[in-house]
C-alpha cells in the first residue's frame, strides 16, 4: 500500500496519509504532574508535510457548525456563541526539496508566517528495531535544539519528515522523545486522507451583507488534504514576532484591544457607547513556560 502511494506521490501535491500523535510537553518544571498534552497530526505529501493540532481541526469544525446554526436560527442578527478553543494554532510546514521550514503562529486575531531553513539534524541510526501499530521501525538518535532525542522511523514510508521540526531520516518519524521524556511525540495511529475536494469560490459580500470573521481561524476552510502555506497569514521574522510576543506578555488585554483596533473590526463609538461592531477580547493569564521545547545550548 505504501509503495503504491510513494509512486503516486511523485505526481500529486496533496496529502495521502495522516500520522496521529499524542503530544506531551513538560512546560512548567514546577508542575511536573501536569504536562501540556494535545492530539497532533502530520499530513504527508509529495515533498512537503504539515504538522498541526488535530484537536484544533475538530474544534474549528464544531465552531463553524455552531455559527451556521446560530445564523439560521437568528433572523434579527443577534448571535451569541459560547465556545472554548484550547488547542494550539501553531503549525509547521516542511518543504524538503526546497530545504525550507515555515512556522505559523497566531496572536489574538492575526496569524503570522515565519520562514526558516530546514534544520539539518545529525542522526545516528542504530540497528535497534521496534513495531508501532504493526509498522516496522528503526531507531535513530541525535542532539537537537538542546535535547537528546530518540526517534523511530519507518523506512517503508519514504518521507524524510516527522513531527515538529524533526526531519532527515530515510522514513517518516512515527515516534520521538527526548532523554528526560519532557517532550514526547507518541505514535497514535495512521490513516489515509480523503482525496482533495474542489473548493467552491466564495462570493464577494454585497452591500448590507452580514460578514463573519473567524478569529484565529484563517484558512480553516481549506481542504486538509491540500498542503499549502496559509495565504492570509502575515509574513514576518523571528525577531519581529518575538517583539509582538513580549508586548502581549506585558499587558495581554491591552494588546488584544490594540490588535482589534488596528484590524478595523471595532468601529468608533459615540457618547451613547461603543460602535455596533465593538468586540472585546480578554486573553487572561498566559501559560507558564519555563522549559521550552528548544533549549539554549550550554
Amino acid at each position: 500500500m505504501f509503495a503504491v502511494f510513494a509512486a503516486r506521490a511523485q505526481k500529486t501535491d496533496t496529502a495521502g496519509y495522516m500520522v496521529h500523535y499524542k503530544f506531551s510537553h513538560l512546560r512548567d518544571t514546577n508542575n511536573r504532574a501536569n504536562p501540556y498534552t494535545e492530539n497532533m497530526a502530520l499530513f504527508l505529501g509529495q515533498n512537503s508535510s504539515v504538522y498541526k493540532s488535530y484537536d484544533k481541526q475538530l474544534q474549528d469544525a464544531l465552531f463553524k457548525k455552531q455559527v451556521k446554526e446560530a445564523i439560521a436560527n437568528s433572523p434579527n442578527g443577534n448571535i451569541s456563541i459560547h465556545t472554548k478553543n484550547t488547542a494550539s494554532p501553531l503549525q509547521y510546514y516542511q518543504f524538503s526539496a526546497q530545504k525550507k521550514l515555515y512556522r505559523k503562529e497566531s496572536l489574538v486575531i492575526n496569524s503570522y508566517l515565519i520562514e526558516e531553513t530546514l534544520p539539518v539534524i545529525d542522526w545516528k541510526i542504530s540497528s535497534d528495531t521496534a513495531s508501532f501499530g504493526g509498522m516496522h521501525c528503526q531507531k535513530a538518535t541525535a542532539h537537537f535544539k538542546g535535547r537528546d532525542y530518540t526517534a523511530w522511523f519507518c523506512a517503508d514510508m519514504p518521507f524524510h519528515t516527522g513531527p515538529w521540526k524533526l526531519n532527515g531520516l530515510p522514513g517518516v518519524i512515527l515516534e520521538a522523545y527526548d532523554a528526560k521524556k519532557e517532550v514526547v511525540f507518541k505514535f497514535d495511529g495512521i490513516e489515509k486522507v480523503a482525496p482533495a475536494q474542489p473548493v467552491a469560490a466564495v462570493a464577494e459580500p454585497q452591500s448590507g451583507d452580514r460578514r463573519m470573521v473567524m478569529i484565529g481561524g484563517d484558512d480553516s476552510d481549506t481542504d486538509p488534504a491540500v498542503i499549502q502555506l496559509p495565504s492570509r497569514s502575515i509574513k514576518t521574522t523571528d525577531k519581529e514576532f518575538a517583539k509582538l510576543q513580549d508586548a502581549m506578555r506585558k499587558d495581554p488585554d491591552a494588546f488584544a484591544q490594540a490588535m482589534m483596533a488596528s484590524s478595523g473590526m471595532n468601529r468608533p463609538g459615540n457618547a451613547n457607547g461603543p460602535g455596533p461592531d465593538h468586540i472585546k477580547i480578554k486573553l487572561g493569564p498566559q501559560a507558564v513556560i519555563n522549559n521550552p521545547i528548544e533549549l539554549s545550548e550550554k
